[in-house]
């Protein structure tokens, strides 16, 4: 049988008197606050992302992340065996690090030398 009430989304709790407590909207962003995160443009927010200089962390979550997929994509697209594609994302992490760090590095000198020349 098909069911007639829709079930509700939230958590509702009720007290001995028979009222029901909504909980506040205690995580979600004001309307004005979601307006003005939706105003920022990509270039705005890509500027914000070159203010701060490259980190080896950084360099090396994002080869941990890329040779993950690598050696996924190794074993399930090309039908190798996992010891050769565990062998490959090691090398790949071990590749990608510095060469993550290096090209934020040079993506942030060249983009402080931009905001400089700006200045003048």
């Amino acid at each position: 049988m098909a069911q007639t009430r829709r079930k509700r989304k939230t958590k509702h709790r009720g007290t001995q008197a028979g009222t029901i407590d909504r909980a506040g909207r205690t995580s979600r962003a004001t309307r004005q606050q979601a307006r003005s995160t939706a105003r920022t443009s990509a270039s705005e927010r890509r500027a914000h992302r070159y203010e701060r200089p490259p980190t080896w962390r950084s360099a090396i979550t994002r080869a941990g992340m890329a040779a993950a997929l690598f050696g996924i994509l190794v074993i399930l697209v090309f039908h190798r065996q996992i010891a050769v594609g565990l062998i490959g994302a090691v090398f790949a992490f071990l590749f990608y690090i510095p060469v993550g760090y290096y090209t934020d590095r040079v993506l942030y000198t060249r983009y402080q030398r931009r905001k400089q020349q700006a200045r003048r």
